[in-house]
């Protein structure tokens, strides 16, 4: 039995085509929001990594430039400025360094930057479009 697509739907068949419609969009929505949180978790992954192996190559160059720098620093000027003053420079200065470097890769961590838009977007957008058609 074919049925005509101008006839009138009952009311069961538009609360069943509704419900229909209303399950597919959440499965996509769900495939969505699955496969925007496995890129975000993906943007953490690499970037924690970046920041550990920045964090430990800088560490180990920092050491060694630090010492030839404090020796540098000492021998400055006629009377030489001192180890204890030089080191005292140079430890100043890697703080404030240190301080902008984390800083930056905190920022980069912050909540509202990982947060899945798109999809959010898109569930905004859906719940307008179903606001409107029930009206």
């Amino acid at each position: 039995m074919t049925t005509n697509p101008n006839e009138p739907k009952s009311l069961p068949d538009l609360v069943i085509h509704a419900l229909r419609e209303t399950s597919e969009l959440v499965q996509t929505e769900t495939r969505l929001i699955r496969a925007e949180l496995s890129d975000k978790v993906t943007q953490v992954q690499a970037a924690g990594g970046a920041l550990a192996a920045g964090g430990i190559c800088l560490l180990v160059a920092l050491i060694t430039l630090t010492g030839a720098l404090v020796a540098a620093i000492a021998e400055i000027g006629e009377p030489n400025i001192g180890a204890g003053w030089a080191a005292l420079i140079v430890g100043v200065a890697l703080a404030i360094l240190g301080a902008v470097l984390l800083m930056k890769g905190k920022k980069e961590l912050e909540p509202g930057k990982l947060m899945p838009n798109r999809t959010a977007d898109q569930l905004n957008k859906d719940v307008r479009l179903a606001k409107e058609q029930t009206r």
